[in-house]
This record gives C-alpha cells, sequence and structure tokens, in this order.
C-alpha cells in the first residue's frame, strides 16, 4: 500500500493571497474582475487536489472562497416606479456571492448596470468568506473523490470544503432570510453555493450542460412535442439558423447554423430523466424545451434548479383533462388561475397565496393562438377557453369517490385539471420567474370521453404540431419585449433584491 496515513494533529489552512476589493463604475470591469478572482480561486483547489499524494509534505487544509459584490447606498431616493428589478429599498449595504461569472457574464453586466444608474453608485467586487466546496471547482462531469482515494488515508472533507446544504436553501427566495445585526443585507436572490447546487443538478437531470439554457423555456409532459421540436430546430438549422445559432441536444450534442447534422461524430446517449433541448440566440435569448415527464415532483424539481439561471419567462405545454362537458377533444385551455392540490410547495408557498394572471404573458399566449389557429375575436371561443386549471398528485384520481374531488372543482370553476402546471406557476411566482400555461385537452374522464390508444394517436398527431407552434410563437412574441416589461411587479414583495 502507497497511500498516506493521516495524522490526528489539527492541519494548517492554505489559501490563496489576499485580494483587495476594487470599486467599479463599469460592469464590464467588474464582471471581468469577478472572472479573474473566481478562475484564480477555483484553480488554487484544482491544483492543490491534483498534487495530493505527490510530496511527503504534511498535509494541510486548502480553502478558497467565493468572489463576492456589493453595494452601498445612504438615500431613501426612488427610483423610476415602473421598474420590478434594479434598486435596492433603502440605505444600507447589500451584498451576494457570485459563482459561475463567465456563465452569467450578460445577467450580471446588466444587474451591475441597473444599480449603478439607479442609485449612482459603483460596485465592489472583492472575496467572501464562503468557502468554495472542492467538488464545484471542478468542470461539469468531474469525478473528484474516485481519484482522490487511490492516493491518500483521510476523508476529503478534512482536507477540502464540501457542500453545506445547512447553508444553501431558499431562505432569500422565500422572503424568510433575516439578516443578523450588522449583516449586510442580500443582493441576490441565490447565493453561489446554492447556485452551483443547481447547476449540478441541472447537468444530471437533463444531460445538457446550465451553459446552453436559453432564457425562454418550454415545459412539456410528452416525447410527441420534443420530436416536434427537433423536427423543426433542425429545419431552422438547415436553412441557416433564421436568427438561431446553434441546436443542441442531450448530451451536448450541438448542430450549428447551416448544417443538418451535428458538427462531429456522436454516440446516442441514454436519455436523461428530464431531458433538456435548446435552440440557441446569443445572449441566451433562444428556446429551451425540457420534457418533465409526468407529476408535480418532477415540475417543482426542474423548476427549482432552472430558475438559478435567471430565464426570462417559462410556459408549460401539455395535455389535460377537460372539466367542461362544452369541451372538445383538442380544444386550448389558457390558465387564468391555478387550484393547488399537488401539496409539494405547500412548505415553501401555502397554498393560500394566490398566483396572478401576467398580462404580457396572458396576451402573448392569446394572440399565438389566434394567429396559428386562424380565430380571432369571439370566434376563438369555439378552440379556446380561459379560467382555472387544477393541479393534483393523483394520476389516477377519476377512480376514487366522485363526490369529494368532483365538487371542489366545481366550486373553484375549473375547467382542466393536470399534473404540472400549478406547481410550475407556483414555483415561478415563488422565483420571480414569469410563467404561463396552454393545456391541450386530451381527454374528458367525467363526461365519458377516456384517453384511449386509437383515440389518442389520432389527437396526438393533429394537435401536437399546432400546439407546439402556439407554444414557440408565443416565446418569440417575449422575447421581443423588453425585459423591464415582462418581468411583472406583481412577482416582487415587500422588501425585494436588487437581482432579477
Amino acid at each position: 500500500m502507497n497511500k498516506r496515513i493521516s495524522s490526528n494533529s489539527v492541519l494548517s489552512v492554505a489559501t490563496p493571497e489576499p485580494f483587495e476589493p476594487h470599486l467599479f463604475e463599469d460592469p464590464a470591469e467588474a464582471v471581468d474582475c469577478l472572472e479573474a478572482l473566481y478562475e484564480r480561486n477555483t484553480r488554487f483547489l484544482r491544483e492543490a487536489f491534483e498534487g495530493l499524494g505527490k510530496s511527503d509534505a504534511p498535509l494541510t487544509r486548502f480553502r478558497a472562497c467565493y468572489p463576492q459584490v456589493s453595494i452601498e447606498t445612504s438615500s431613501f431616493g426612488h427610483v423610476d416606479s415602473r421598474l420590478s428589478f434594479g434598486y435596492v429599498s433603502a440605505p444600507g449595504v447589500y451584498t451576494t456571492t457570485i459563482t459561475r461569472p463567465k456563465l452569467f457574464r450578460h445577467y450580471l453586466k446588466e444587474q451591475f448596470g441597473h444599480l449603478m444608474r439607479n442609485h449612482g453608485v459603483g460596485v465592489t467586487v472583492s472575496e467572501s468568506s464562503t468557502p468554495i466546496p472542492l467538488h464545484f471547482a471542478f468542470s461539469e462531469g468531474a469525478h473528484v473523490e474516485a481519484s482522490a482515494a487511490e492516493s491518500i488515508d483521510i476523508p476529503l472533507r478534512d482536507l477540502f470544503d464540501a457542500p453545506d446544504l445547512t447553508t444553501t436553501d431558499d431562505e432569500i427566495a422565500n422572503g424568510s432570510y433575516e439578516p443578523g445585526p450588522g449583516e449586510p443585507s442580500p443582493l441576490a436572490p441565490f447565493t453561489a453555493q446554492r447556485i452551483d447546487y443547481s447547476l449540478a443538478r441541472l447537468s444530471h437531470y437533463t444531460a445538457s450542460s446550465p451553459t446552453h439554457f436559453q432564457n425562454f423555456v418550454l415545459f412539456t409532459n410528452y416525447q410527441f412535442y420534443v420530436d416536434e421540436f427537433c423536427a423543426w430546430a433542425r429545419q431552422q438549422m438547415a436553412q441557416g439558423g433564421n436568427g438561431y445559432t446553434a441546436f443542441v441536444e442531450p448530451g451536448n450534442i450541438v448542430t450549428p447554423a447551416g448544417a443538418d447534422r451535428p458538427d462531429a461524430d456522436y454516440t446516442s446517449v441514454r436519455l436523461p430523466q428530464m431531458p433538456a433541448y435548446h435552440l440557441k440566440k446569443k445572449g441566451h435569448g433562444g428556446i429551451s424545451l425540457v420534457n418533465i415527464g409526468v407529476g408535480p415532483s418532477n415540475a417543482k424539481t426542474i423548476t427549482d434548479h432552472i430558475a438559478v439561471l435567471r430565464p426570462h419567462v417559462w410556459l408549460m405545454l401539455g395535455h389535460c383533462a377537460g372539466l367542461r362537458n362544452s369541451q372538445r377533444l383538442g380544444d386550448y385551455v389558457l390558465a387564468h388561475a391555478y387550484m393547488r392540490e399537488d401539496h409539494v410547495l405547500d412548505d415553501d408557498l401555502p397554498v393560500w397565496i394566490p398566483l396572478p394572471a401576467l398580462a404580457e404573458v396572458q396576451v402573448a399566449l392569446q394572440d399565438a393562438v389566434a394567429e396559428v389557429t386562424g380565430y380571432k375575436g369571439y370566434d376563438l371561443k369555439q378552440i379556446m377557453r380561459t379560467g382555472t386549471v387544477a393541479t393534483i398528485d393523483n394520476r389516477n384520481w377519476e377512480l376514487r369517490d366522485q363526490r369529494g374531488p368532483v365538487k371542489r372543482l366545481s366550486q373553484a370553476r375549473a375547467i382542466a385539471l393536470d399534473m404540472e402546471s400549478a406547481t410550475i406557476a407556483a414555483n415561478g411566482f415563488r422565483f420571480r420567474v414569469p410563467y404561463g400555461t396552454l393545456l391541450c385537452v386530451s381527454d374528458k374522464p367525467l363526461h365519458g370521453e377516456l384517453k384511449l390508444p386509437g383515440m389518442a394517436t389520432a389527437f396526438y398527431r393533429t394537435q401536437v404540431s399546432q400546439h407546439l407552434k402556439i407554444g414557440i410563437l408565443a416565446l418569440q412574441k417575449l422575447a421581443a419585449m423588453p425585459p423591464e416589461k415582462l418581468h411583472s411587479r406583481k412577482l416582487r414583495s415587500f422588501y425585494e433584491t436588487s437581482f432579477q
């Protein structure tokens, strides 16, 4: 055995050279500094790890911390009251830790720019006291534990910091975080370690690098939509892109604009739990489609993690049970309200909290339905209803005693029922991500029209393509809006973080 035997003595702590805080009045220069500091500190951890077992020197504990950015303002002066983000509400010191600044470069520049304009102050880049876990210092897909085990006989947690779930939480986003006396207030809804945790989970669940995710997101619960999206995306690429730069499939398989196939040899990957597909544009302005499968648990899981990327909007396109006899298979349902019986978010967002309909999203979806179907004005009511969508956690709800559930659905004036939409909307509300839902009636169990194989095949063949076109067009309409208009003040609480 060539493993080194550890002692019980307290290890000394090695850190990078101290970093002097810098004040910046230019957003791009501030982000440049964050990138350099982050790269220096993560490189320090990687090199320390790679050097384990190569020397007989006493073992040392290695620590490097996240960069942080902060502002200080002493004025209660009001900024443009039309804005929903980009300012702080009271004098004080505000700060947040930063990770992966290269990934978030466009976002950070925008947030810093708003702060500088609205308060007339610069931002200070410094080194925080929050350690970077070793696992998050490596690139995606690195296997840290296995490669270290061969060279040392000591737990890695004795030598490096590990993810700390006691401080990786959603208290800021949930509105339950309270700074201690003398502590700065949060500047952003997520801390660096919370973001790193979600970026790692995104790669796992979607087989897709977070770098590929776009700011306009479609969620669906059927493979049929994925097949249609892929066919359409490949067509865009073959035609030169039509404004899109690349199409990325699970496994980070890239087809560039102007090509009819991926740019390198590849082998098919085993699809993950929730595969993601990305039609990319400059500045993350394209469309990501995620097949979340069935159920509110999946819906919460994926939105918990995509939220850290701060998308501009996410929409649910899926199938639902129509609850009114006047509805027909293939009709559309535009959710104006949600009845939440999914329960997965009850501890984070109590059911008594209403989820408002967002005018910009609702109008974009309704206009997209009209343009794609050709129906206008009053005639649009022939194929689309607006109203309350109920989301439940029991796929076989029809098999229970109908008196209780049906009574509640009727009292709520519900027009459709599914298993994901309210969850996605609720997490959008919780994380300040604009949300919307457009469903397609695929069965009417209360009226004797169950989803059976033959009927379902015909339904999918005629409706999926049209439904997807509507969702894509709605996102394109929303992408044409300024972010300041799309991010509604309805989603902001009394005391909000500055970052969108």
